[in-house]
């Protein structure tokens, strides 16, 4: 992975996870799948290894990213679910042809239908999505509570009552304004 884009912001749950490859939404966005070869990379962290990828893909990515965000943003704030980002997660799992295979460490893992198919690794992200917006998980969804952040991530903490989608980017940021906001008023 080159060291000329921003690092990638990796969680535990597939779908909300891809949404973070857009943070800071609501301030200086920072886009970290800004280039085919980038979605490559963040697809073989997650497992979903393929060999290439076109700038129609990504941009069929990007569009499954925001619908997925629009969704999971709208289920944390308990709205209706935005038909068209409904409609393009829909789709995106249908179009992938992925297999769930089992390792023998007793593991899950996806084989994509070919080498080169990133709509088969979409459609397994989107089929995560799903499940997750569907609440078929053990946790909920929220949202990041960072004024320019507001991404939408998994809480799966015992008490459910997460406030930040990363504690070492966006909790830390609170937390040191926090305190030197608390060190001006003492002065």
């Amino acid at each position: 992975m080159s060291a000329a884009f921003p690092e990638f912001r990796l969680g535990a749950v597939l779908a909300t996870s891809f949404t973070g490859t857009l943070s800071e939404r609501h301030g200086d966005a920072v886009e970290r799948i800004p280039t085919p070869e980038r979605l490559v990379d963040w697809l073989e962290v997650y497992g979903l290894a393929v060999d290439s990828c076109t700038t129609d893909q990504l941009e069929l990515a990007r569009e499954l990213r925001e619908s997925i965000h629009a969704a999971a943003t709208a289920a944390a704030t308990q709205d209706a679910l935005p038909g068209p980002a409904v409609h393009v997660i829909n789709d995106r799992s249908a179009q992938g042809r992925a297999a769930a295979i089992l390792t023998p460490e007793g593991e899950r893992r996806w084989r994509l239908g070919s080498p080169s198919c990133v709509e088969d690794a979409l459609g397994v992200i989107a089929a995560d999505a799903i499940s997750v917006i569907a609440g078929e998980r053990d946790g909920k969804l929220a949202l990041c509570a960072s004024p320019t952040c507001r991404a939408a991530f998994f809480d799966a903490s015992q008490s459910r009552t997460r406030k930040w989608c990363d504690m070492n980017t966006c909790g830390n940021r609170q937390k040191k304004a926090r305190f030197n906001a608390n060190q001006r008023k003492a002065s």
